[in-house]
């Protein structure tokens, strides 16, 4: 179709997308390892919170490269949520290829993820950091070749002995956790949807520490 048609149309090619159109697409990434096995551990609450996501707005996921991907639409916005399916310690190279894919700004990227540093269930977003010792993390600021991209970390406490990090990361929620996670995965929802629709800015003033 000629540019003239494609005009008169209202058709808009990806590479014709207006810096309005680019502000209004975001890539919300949920960090976990695929398979069975680990889909209630500690370590992956940014999967489930990506499909708590997903599931409340009648959304499933599709299995595409590098990872699972839905697309949410909220008043306007474009969510791409993406878990990856490169195992944690890979999670940066999924982050890339559809950040360029998308045509999507660093600024729009968040990358939802356990802390251990935080007590169970506390929410932290940060827009810049370090990776903390988290290997996801570490994986994406090597990619990205930047510490400068939006962070949703969820708490997961410390509440293990010593020498036994891993088993805990790994291990799955405590029957007290599992009674609490629901409502804080429909917080962690909210703070997702505020992201994109009222900012970086606002929804760290209204969502840090709830």
């Amino acid at each position: 179709m000629c540019n003239f048609l494609k005009k008169w149309f209202g058709f808009n090619d990806k590479a014709e997308l207006t810096e309005e159109d680019k502000m209004k697409k975001f890539l919300i990434v949920g960090l976990g390892n695929i398979g069975e096995k680990y889909a209630n551990t500690r370590h992956n609450i940014g999967f489930k919170i990506l499909d708590y996501l997903a599931e409340s707005n009648d959304l499933t996921f599709e299995t595409v490269k590098l990872g699972d991907v839905t697309t949410l639409k909220i008043k306007g916005r474009t969510l791409i949520l993406l878990k990856p399916s490169t195992y944690m310690n890979l999670s940066g190279k999924a982050i890339k290829y559809w950040l360029e894919k998308e045509k999507i700004s660093l600024e729009n990227l968040l990358v939802v993820t356990d802390d251990l540093n935080l007590p169970f269930g506390s929410l932290r977003l940060k827009t810049k950091g370090s990776d903390g010792g988290h290997n996801g993390l570490k994986d994406a600021q090597d990619k990205l070749q930047t510490v400068k991209y939006n962070r949703f970390r969820f708490g997961i406490s410390d509440e293990f002995s010593k020498g036994r990090q891993v088993d805990y990361v790994l291990g799955e929620w405590n029957e007290e956790e599992n009674a609490k996670l629901k409502e804080r995965l429909k917080i962690s929802a909210e703070l997702i949807k505020s992201f994109a629709l009222a900012g970086v800015n606002t929804t760290m003033n209204q969502f840090n520490g709830k």
